[in-house]
């Protein structure tokens, strides 16, 4: 293990040395590679004229193809911390606190993923760009397939990893016993109060994996996740999460699509990736043997170098 974590710590330290600096942002060196604690420091705040604040990450050449990294449900941009040693030093990076999560602004309402994806067209509109390639994980994922539905001029290529087509219309016997055993967040979310306990039986199986995953990376999502208000987790939920049926806006989603998961996601059932599977047909897949919700934390070097292949392609 320990030969891997310095090879993927070396290139990500390469990729910030390789970053020229920018006016008004935080770029770390390669010694900011090292730690998370170092990474957290590469903040800067974007102000969007729709009066949020995001918190923005920028890694690589100013002049690399730029790849917004979006992150889950609860998560932040150091979501993607265990696997940025293994994307390619031509990109250009941009991981993003979603409004509501990390450093980011946490208004008390709007948390639809039309809102989440807004954020992201405005953030591209700060940075001055037409276009890029969007990475979206989970909730993160919706909100790609949100954002790429309504303005595909702007996303180029479109990866969705453990995301959803939503439930089928004609579920099977499997389908509906997956259902019974598949992981339920709803009922625990719903009976949140602040403070939130990092330690709660909740927290640990909300950041549970089926293959070992850094604890000490874990523990730090968890207490990170904690200091999220009860009332954005909720609002997320409602608002964002309950209801959502993605069948409408998928014919629109005509950007070159790659698709991952986990065989042993808890929360993406087969059931959803099938009806997703069938509403892109075009799409590549990939399904990790083994893997659960997070597979890129689980084999950062393979589904980044699998990312990286399906982004070289037109």
């Amino acid at each position: 293990m320990m030969p891997v974590r310095l090879l993927r710590i070396l290139r990500l330290a390469l990729v910030w040395l390789a970053a020229p600096m920018v006016a008004g942002a935080t770029v770390a060196t390669g010694a900011g590679a090292e730690t998370l604690a170092q990474f957290d420091n590469a903040r800067r705040i974007v102000s969007l004229p729709d009066g949020i604040d995001l918190a923005v990450i920028e890694m690589g050449p100013r002049t690399g193809r730029p790849v917004i990294l979006v992150h889950g449900y609860t998560d932040s941009a150091r979501d993607w911390f265990p696997a940025l040693g293994a994307f390619s030093p031509r990109d250009r990076l941009i991981l993003v606190d979603l409004r509501g999560h990390g450093h980011s602004s946490k208004p008390a309402c709007c948390y639809a993923l039309v809102d989440f994806a807004w954020d992201l067209r405005l953030l591209m509109d700060r940075l001055g760009l037409q276009n890029a390639d969007l990475v979206g994980h989970s909730l993160g994922s919706m909100i790609v397939q949100v954002f790429a539905e309504n303005w595909p001029e702007r996303a180029k290529h479109v990866v969705l990893i453990s995301s959803t087509g939503g439930p089928s219309p004609t579920p099977t016997s499997q389908d509906l016993a997956d259902r019974k055993d598949g992981f339920d967040f709803r009922t625990p979310i719903s009976r949140l109060h602040d403070p939130i306990d990092p330690d709660s039986a909740f927290m640990r199986a909300w950041w549970s994996s089926p293959t070992p995953v850094d604890p000490a990376f874990l523990e730090r999502q968890r207490v990170d996740s904690a200091y999220i208000p009860a009332a954005v987790w909720l609002a997320v939920l409602d608002q964002g999460l309950t209801g959502f049926d993605p069948h409408p806006g998928l014919a629109r989603l005509k950007a070159p699509c790659l698709l991952i998961w986990g065989e042993k996601d808890p929360i993406m059932l087969p059931e959803v990736r099938r009806t997703l599977i069938a509403a892109l047909p075009g799409a590549q897949v990939t399904v990790y043997p083994g893997l659960g919700h997070n597979p890129f934390w689980e084999q950062p070097r393979a589904v980044i170098d699998r990312i990286d292949r399906f982004l070289d392609t037109p």
